[in-house]
């Protein structure tokens, strides 16, 4: 009963996730700002399964500036992991250095969306 319990919150907080990721995403796309940025930071982390398999995520760091002169780092999102027309994960290309082009709202500057 209790592992049950766990896996409804666990599917519960997703859920929660997912639609806010989505709508702030989609509230960038309508109205953000786009600027370019560099990729300034790159964590890893890494986590075992109950298999021994690996798990890798990498969360991306951009720094760039508002249009008011602001320098601002921020998490690097895409609104999606997969790009069809690339035919890769958005993130494939990144490294530490580059360049990329973004989107961003003023009033949430925190989180940036790459743009293709």
């Amino acid at each position: 009963m209790m592992l049950y319990i766990m896996i409804a919150v666990i599917v519960a907080v997703i859920a929660v996730a997912v639609i806010f990721t989505s709508k702030r995403n989609k509230e960038i796309d309508q109205n953000g700002i786009e600027a370019d940025a560099v990729v300034t930071r790159i964590n890893v982390n890494e986590s075992v399964d109950e298999d021994g398999s690996v798990t890798t995520s990498k969360t991306f760091y951009v720094t760039y500036q508002t249009r008011d002169g602001q320098s601002v780092e921020a998490k690097l999102g895409s609104g999606k992991s997969f790009d069809v027309r690339i035919g890769h994960a958005w993130d494939d290309d990144l490294y530490e250095g580059c360049r990329v082009r973004i989107k961003y709202l003023p009033e949430k500057p925190k989180y940036a969306v790459r743009l293709s």
